[in-house]
């Protein structure tokens, strides 16, 4: 939801659209509750649910809800009775249901007040009343204020990302990290490279990382979902500022470098007593080895291992391994 909301926005300012949410997923498949998709008038298709295996039906009757202004349910399955193979199913086993409801520019300051508690890394819920003219509701104690049958969809503050350095690998990391919805922070000494312009979408901090980063430990704004990633190649940032990292509730901390630097980096550390074991929370040198030499290719290789290491993933090719692609994190 978070990545079309955006333009649902946008959209729903001009003409009619359609929202579709996936508010039931059982078994295997790739759109858990909460996927979103947007529809327009003007037939416009943002965002997807399932991949493709069902989603031009569901913008078929997108075209309806719009058309009618009456929301309505769809079910989707593998084993639906459907001889002639006419219905769409889910090629991957599992069920999904699909509200799709009329959003009209009423609908907008609502969306607004959302996106900006999102913006602002403030927990929400978001509830939908799920009948024909479906109601929706928004606050720490929504959960309580529907009268039929909703569905709850509950935003945790979106994890943080500090960054430090103002280079081209940084700016490729803090694309693809927006992307993944985490609210980025590029922090950077030299106002000249650590810009809005050469950043969008993050929080730009002209200042020592090592003295930004004292500042938000001790204002407890670092916390087990942080990712911390050195990439600033400045002795005079990077052993200070991973120091105070190592010592913090980040549940990631990495830093880009060679293998010598990293050498370096771990002697400097020790020489400043850090113990052994604190250590052993870095993620030195930075990222899976996918033999990466561009910006935007060790930026894959370090979302690959972040998201790995925040989700219980195992970095083993799926081919490789058995079981169920799709896992509970938890």
């Amino acid at each position: 939801m978070r990545t079309v909301l955006g333009q649902l926005i946008a959209a729903a300012s001009l003409e009619r659209v359609a929202l579709a949410r996936v508010i039931t997923a059982r078994g295997p498949g790739p759109c858990p509750a909460g996927t979103a998709m947007v529809i327009t008038a003007s037939g416009e298709v943002i965002g997807c649910l399932s991949g493709g295996c069902i989603d031009a039906d569901v913008v078929a009757r997108a075209a309806t809800v719009i058309a009618d202004g009456v929301a309505t349910s769809m079910w989707f399955g593998a084993d639906q009775c459907d001889p002639l193979g006419l219905r769409p199913t889910l090629t991957c086993g599992g069920e999904i249901e699909v509200f799709v409801e009329p959003v009209d520019a009423d609908a907008v300051a609502l969306l607004r007040r959302l996106a900006n508690a999102l913006r602002e890394g403030v927990e929400v819920d978001w509830v939908t009343e799920l009948g024909e003219r479906p109601r929706w509701f928004l606050g720490p104690r929504a959960a309580g204020m529907a009268s039929a049958p909703a569905f709850h969809q509950y935003f945790p503050p979106a994890p943080r990302m500090i960054l430090t350095g103002a280079n081209g690998y940084v700016g490729a990391l803090c694309a693809m990290a927006i992307q993944l919805d985490y609210r980025v922070t590029v922090v950077d000494a030299r106002s000249a490279f650590t810009t809005a312009d050469r950043f969008p979408g993050a929080d730009v901090v002209v200042e020592w990382p090592q003295r930004y980063l004292g500042e938000e430990v001790a204002a407890g704004r670092i916390d087990p979902t942080t990712v911390i990633c050195v990439l600033s190649h400045d002795e005079r940032f990077d052993v200070p500022t991973l120091r105070i990292a190592l010592d913090s509730a980040a549940g990631f901390v990495g830093a880009l470098g060679s293998r010598r630097t990293h050498r370096t980096r771990l002697a400097r550390l020790l020489e400043d007593g850090v113990a052994v074991q604190t250590l052993a929370r870095l993620h030195s040198p930075l990222g899976l080895d996918l033999n990466a030499q561009t910006p935007a290719q060790t930026a894959v290789s370090i979302l690959a291992q972040i998201v790995a290491e925040t989700r219980g993933g195992t970095s083993v090719a799926l081919g490789a391994r058995s079981g169920p692609i799709h896992r509970e994190v938890g």
